[in-house]
Order: C-alpha cells, then structure tokens, then sequence
C-alpha cells in the first residue's frame, strides 16, 4: 500500500489487488452534521441538504449531461454510486482495471464541477421525499433513526440523514453549489483505489488528477485537518435519558435499547466496544442475544448489537423487532444477559474464541474490493493513516475480559441505557 498527500492538501492511498475489478472512492469530510452552525462553524444549510447534495451531484457538470454522466461508467460494465453519513459524502465507482482512470477522472469532475440544474434538481426532490415517506413502512428503520434524534437532541448529530419532506422542498441549485463550495475542498477529502495496477502507477494518478481538478498550489489549513480534533470546539454531547413507548398499528413490535459510547479516537475504549457489541449481538448465529431470543426461544426472527463511531462520540444500540406478545420477555432476557456480562467473567476459552470470531469476520469482510476502498477512505480522513491488519489484531488480542466487563458496565448499567418501543 501507497499512501500520500498532495501540494492542494487532498490525501490518498492505493493499494494492489489480484482482481481483473477496479474500485476507487472519494470521501469528503462533511455529512449531516455539518449542515447547521454549530455542527459546522460555517453558513447554515437546510436539513438534508448532504444527503439531497449526494442524489443530485450526478445531474450534471461543466462539461457533462446528467445523461452522459448516467451511462459513461454504464457502458462500460462499471457502476457509479454514492452514500451519505452523519460525518461523510462518499462517491465511489466500480469498473474493470482497464477503466479507471476514466472512473476516477469522473469522480474528482462530479465533486468539482458541479452544475445542479434547476429542472433536474426539482425532480430528484420526489425521489428523496418518496425515500423519507418510505420510511414509514419500515418500522425497523424508522425507530433507530428516532432513537438517535431523541438520544442527540440539541445536538447536530440529531439531525437525520434525509431531513424532512419540508426542509428538501426548500433546497434551491444556489444552496446546493454554496455546499458544495464550501465543503468540497482538497484537504478534506481522500481518494482511495484498490486494483491490480502497479501501487506506483496507482500513486501517480492520485496526484495528476489532484493536480489537474485542484492545482498543485497548497491550500490554507485549519484545526479540522487535524485528525483527533476535529470537533474539538463543537457543542458538548448532551445527556438525554429517556423510556418511550410509541403507538403503531403494525403486527410487529420494535424496540431500540442503547446509549453513547466511545468515539473515533477512544482507541482502546473503541475496539473493546467492537469486541463486546459482537459477542452480544454480533452477525453470527452463536452471538449471546441471537442464542437466547431466537435460536432457544423463537423469539425473534434477528436481533442486533450496534456500534456507530463519530468523532466526538458514539453510539451502541441493540434493536429487535418480535411479536406484541413476546415484548416484555425479549426485555427481561435482555436485562438478564447484560446483567451477566456486566457481573460474570468470561473465561479465557471463550474470550479466546470471540476474539478469533472477529478478526475472521474482519478478515472475510476487509477481502472484498469495494469494502477495503472504502474503509481506506474513512481511515484517512479520521486518522491520516490507516492500521495493518497486524496492528488490527494486535489491539484486538489485547483486549482483556477485565476489559470486556468494563466497557459493558459504562455502556450497558441501567442509569446509562435509554429505550424506544414502537408497539
């Protein structure tokens, strides 16, 4: 792997793969958070307005059409997508190896060039106000997403990724290439590739597309370039605690158990989190939580222990959905089940196994293309640099079940955890 940064201040890294597929991804700093004042230190934006940025940025640019743009990677067998964070806006294209420089040529015009047509911008609010409208068929989506409004509130972390149906109403082309002007910038972005290319040859395209789309004068920097600081000077996280039952007409139950957790630069704190929240409620079958509730008692069709990391903070949730009828059972054996981790040691057998468990699922999960692009680019940006999976797993294995007990105890006591309940 190849890691730099250009004159203008954009960071990049590449690294060989033994596939005839391409990845490459830009990631820029900034998300939901940054649409308001405080989240931001900038000009205040309409809610939703990264997420509608992230539709809309294929639309059209200087020099092409949103049809041009809709079938240049298409024709090629390649795809062109994008998604959008509480603290990142990241496009990325998938192509055979031969196409990358097209590809990434692509990605660096989109992000600067821009055009936001009027009439194209109009249309794509019925797509997005569709999307949030959707939501309200999916019970198990909507209530994760109210869970860390209410747990965020006050803060602009609250906001959601999609803003509302009035807020994207409201979202001009101006708006829209005022955003982009003032988040789209060479030193809070990173572009990462992944291809069966020279690391060298790689390297070199980074810097000539950083050269040719930003120049190659530097750029003044400032205290977010400083990974660890980010929102050093944001508003404080607020404490908000709360029990809320809310009334569905759904035959299914849903409930959201969490509260804030170790943040991006918690390091030792961070890891062990990942560690406790897959042992708990992780994918595999023998997880604690998927033991008890569904495969013994045929509680639940899943359930899951979460763990999103922002730069200040962070969040674990365990949600569920079940039957009306099986609610409170699915609560207490939660209670019991994080009573005992919280009281009971785990053997080093066992935590031996976790651990194990977990760097396989890293291992199978860091093995596919697209996922190392992308985790590559999160890296940069939060970090500058990005972990070996010899450093990975070192961290890991010194993960003590001291450690696991207490993390589980600042995480999970009773005085720490808020619950939602849509029933």
């Amino acid at each position: 792997m190849i890691t730099g940064k250009t004159e203008c201040g954009l960071q990049y890294a590449v690294k060989r793969s033994g596939s005839a597929v391409g990845y490459c991804a830009l990631s820029i700093r900034c998300g939901t958070r940054d649409e308001s004042p405080d989240g931001s230190g900038g000009s205040s934006f309409h809610s939703g307005i990264a997420h509608f940025t992230e539709h809309t940025i294929f639309k059209g640019t200087e020099k092409k059409s949103a049809s041009v743009i809709n079938g240049y990677l298409d024709r090629l067998g390649g795809e062109l997508n994008a998604y959008t964070t509480k603290e990142e806006i990241v496009l990325h294209a998938t192509v055979l190896k031969e196409d990358l420089r097209k590809a990434a040529s692509l990605l660096f015009e989109l992000a600067t060039s821009p055009t936001f047509p009027e009439d194209e911008t109009e249309t794509e609010k019925g797509v997005v106000i569709d999307e949030i409208n959707s939501y309200k068929d999916a019970p198990a989506e909507e209530i994760y997403d109210m869970f860390e409004e209410m747990l965020f509130s006050g803060h602009p972390l609250s906001s959601p990724i999609l803003g509302t149906a009035a807020s994207v109403k409201k979202i001009k082309s101006s708006e829209l290439l005022k955003f982009v002007k003032e988040k789209f910038i060479p030193r809070e972005m990173a572009f990462t590739i992944v291809a069966d290319m020279e690391e060298k040859k790689m390297a070199g395209l980074a810097e000539d597309l950083s050269g040719k789309f930003f120049g190659h004068e530097a750029r003044p920097q400032d205290s977010r370039c400083t990974p660890g600081q980010l929102y050093t000077r944001k508003p404080a996280i607020p404490v908000n605690r709360f029990d809320k039952t809310v009334s569905r007409k759904s035959h299914q139950a849903n409930c959201v158990i969490g509260g804030l957790a170790p943040s991006l630069y918690e390091e030792k704190e961070r890891i062990t989190t990942v560690l406790l929240c897959n042992i708990l409620g992780g994918p595999a079958n023998n997880s604690i939580l998927n033991s008890v509730l569904r495969e013994k008692n045929g509680w639940v069709y899943g359930i899951e222990c979460s763990y999103t990391q922002y730069a200040d903070t962070g969040i674990v949730a365990i949600c569920l959905g079940c039957d009306r009828e099986n609610i409170e059972k699915c609560m207490k054996a939660i209670d019991k089940e994080l009573y005992r981790i919280q009281n009971i040691p785990m053997s080093p057998g066992r935590l031996k196994a976790a651990k194990k468990q977990l760097l396989g699922q890293l291992a199978i999960s860091s093995d596919n293309g697209e996922t190392q692009c992308l985790s590559m680019g999160k890296s940069l940006l939060a970090y500058g640099q990005i972990s070996s999976s010899t450093q990975n797993k070192e961290k890991i294995e010194g993960i003590t079940s001291e450690d696991i007990q207490e993390m589980a105890r600042k995480l999970f006591s009773p005085e720490k955890l808020s619950r939602l309940t849509f029933i």
